[in-house]
């Protein structure tokens, strides 16, 4: 039967990849294709790349203000230089000026850096969580230095440069965990790359080290181009798009590669691919997640900012994707604090943190892409313009500028409903599932009252969790909506996979003089019982924080309970008062919160439960 529901919700091609590429893996071929010993390639002075290559960003001795005027945390930098890191902009983690850029800092787990590629283990019970290796690997946090060095106008890259040696030396060629997934490989050489452009003046930057820099780089992109199949067909999210734009960028970037035109040739075309399919005509994405959403809104910067410097340009269809992204983000996010519901799969990721915002506050990138889209701020003036500083671009298009507006806006390609007043932001999921989900959540609700998120997703916390973590902030009880006994929404399967996808039905939106109202439905639990449908109408008083949520559950096996799941930020911001005529059982528990990957916080659920297939609840901010 499980196999049945994979074949359905993934299709033929992606199985027969999936079993063709693990015949690879088990046959030696990858070994073959990826080879650990590789020649030692020349392709080009460092003089004549300074001669040659473009500026695409500005450099450590450039000034195009006349003043750089905004104000880093230098002591970040300092933070960084002593081997401190900021692991996933959440927490910091002392890795020592001796790092061997290996060691997983979460358990003292050690790869075997010898060992290919291919046989390095991502998800085992021993080595842990891979991403707390690949976080220092990545290099974002080398913005930090060149932040604050711009900001002083000093020159730390000794520091910088002396660490990508450090990485190459501990890292060979296809070996170890930093070569096993292509997406790492491409967000560290689009960091190497800005790094180049910033220090290309530097002493630091000595014949030597640019050589091994060069052909370190070069082979790290014949990786990417021959696995990307593996992120088109097998993974296809944020992954295939990073890589693919790392493709086309290569080509630019190092046009003395020898394959550098027909990698750029093919991966604009797959770049525009990929932006075609995964974000959705109404300007939603495929992987149901604001932060990997935010990732793909800095890859169109890039994307945009490059080819515009360098003459290109792209189908019209991937601009039109990137305008009609912002405005859903826009849509979805308070306008006090900036941010967005932490809904959907959160990993920490922010590859170019180019200002001092706070993680979670989006107004930098979706500023920055704005104005490249519509030539104008989408906030104002503020430090989150800082990011137009370092990209350097002008507008490119002329799509109209957004402007928040009050009422419904609804976007069902995704399926996603939010309403906005004053001082009032209710977001609800109610979507179809035609690619992959990665948690429990239809029919979430999440509110925000005078900038506070008084209604929240619990998060993600870590994907290589113990059961019970995943369990809790992957499945139905992390969200705010209905589970059944313990039972989630849809059956887990291995690592990233669900069975039995829900999947929405009729949705309808309305207004008139004192409320809104949501009503829409969704095929849930149909391991237990085919035909279970799960309806939730909202009902929002106009002009206050008030909402009824009434649920009902249609073809519930008599045997189990029906659970409402609510995850107030704090019990005294939010008042839970049942409405349901019937015994309702209320419970308080111990829960959980992660605001950012691999950090998490104690909390108190409120559970409300029921034997009957129906429940009534007001929220009221207080």
């Amino acid at each position: 039967m499980q196999a049945a529901q994979l074949l359905k919700n993934m299709g033929l091609r992606y199985i027969i990849f999936r079993v063709f590429y693990g015949a690879q893996r088990n046959m030696g071929v990858l070994k073959r294709n990826f080879p650990q010993n590789c020649e030692k390639k020349v392709f080009i002075s460092l003089e004549n790349w300074k001669l040659t290559t473009p500026i695409f960003f500005p450099t450590l001795k450039s000034m195009t203000r006349n003043l750089y005027d905004f104000q880093p945390d230098h002591s970040e930098a300092e933070r960084i230089i002593a081997g401190e890191i900021f692991m996933f902009n959440s927490f910091h983690v002392n890795l020592g000026n001796n790092y061997d850029w290996i060691t997983n800092p979460g358990n003292q787990y050690k790869y075997d850096k010898n060992l290919h590629w291919s046989d390095v283990e991502d998800f085992g019970s021993e080595s842990g969580d891979i991403k707390y290796v690949w976080e220092k690997s990545r290099f974002s946090w080398i913005y930090e230095i060149i932040r604050s060095d711009k900001g002083l106008g000093t020159d730390r890259s000794e520091f910088i440069f002396s660490e990508i040696m450090s990485w190459i030396e501990q890292n060979p060629i296809n070996s170890g965990p930093n070569y096993k997934c292509s997406q790492e490989i491409s967000i560290r050489v689009l960091n190497w790359v800005f790094c180049l452009n910033f220090y290309r003046h530097s002493k630091s930057l000595t014949e030597e080290r640019f050589q091994k820099i060069m052909n370190v780089i070069y082979w790290q992109m014949r990786h990417v181009h021959a696995n990307i199949m593996f992120s088109r067909i097998a993974v296809r999210n944020n992954h295939a798009i990073t890589e693919t734009l790392m493709l086309y960028l290569s080509g630019v970037f190092f046009p003395f590669f020898p394959e550098a035109q027909k990698w750029k040739r093919e991966g604009m075309k797959w770049f525009e691919q990929e932006i075609e399919y995964q974000i959705y005509p109404d300007g939603t994405f495929l992987q149901f997640s604001m932060n990997y959403h935010r990732v793909v809104i800095q890859l169109l910067t890039w994307a945009f900012v490059i080819a515009e410097k360098t003459g290109d340009s792209f189908q019209e269809v991937v601009y039109e994707r990137a305008y009609k992204s912002l405005k859903f983000l826009f849509d979805c996010q308070d306008l006090k604090s900036g941010n967005l519901p932490n809904y959907g799969a959160n990993d920490g990721a922010l590859f170019f943190k180019l200002n001092s915002g706070d993680y979670r506050d989006y107004r930098p990138q979706l500023n920055a892409l704005h104005f490249i889209l519509t030539g104008a701020s989408l906030y104002g003036q503020g430090p989150f313009e800082e990011d137009l500083f370092w990209y350097q671009t002008r507008n490119i298009k002329t799509f109209p500028a957004l402007a928040h507006k009050y009422g419904w806006r609804c976007y069902p390609d995704g399926g996603y409903y939010i309403l906005r007043e004053q001082e009032t932001l209710t977001f609800i999921r109610c979507g179809n599932h035609k690619d992959r989900p990665s948690q429990a959540d239809n029919l979430h609700l999440d509110l925000f009252h005078k900038g506070v998120n008084i209604m929240r997703d619990s998060g993600t916390y870590q994907y290589n969790a113990q059961p019970e973590d995943v369990k809790y902030f992957f499945g139905s009880a992390g969200h705010n909506t209905v589970m059944l006994d313990e039972y989630d929404q849809m059956k887990k399967g291995r690592r990233f996979i669900w069975y039995y996808w829900s999947q929405a039905g009729q949705v309808i939106v309305e207004e008139d003089d004192l409320t809104y109202s949501f009503s829409g439905s969704i095929s849930a639990f149909r391991f237990l019982r085919p035909g279970i449908r799960h309806f939730r109408t909202v009902v929002k008083q106009k002009s206050k924080p008030e909402w009824i949520v009434h649920d009902r559950v249609k073809n519930k096996p008599d045997s189990v309970m029906m659970r409402q799941m609510w995850h107030p930020a704090d019990a005294s911001l939010i008042k839970i008062t049942s409405l349901t005529d019937i015994k309702v059982e209320r419970r308080s528990s111990a829960g959980w919160y992660s605001s950012k990957y691999g950090n998490k916080e104690a909390t108190e659920d409120i559970t409300l439960e029921v034997s009957c297939s129906e429940i009534s609840t007001m929220l009221t901010a207080t």
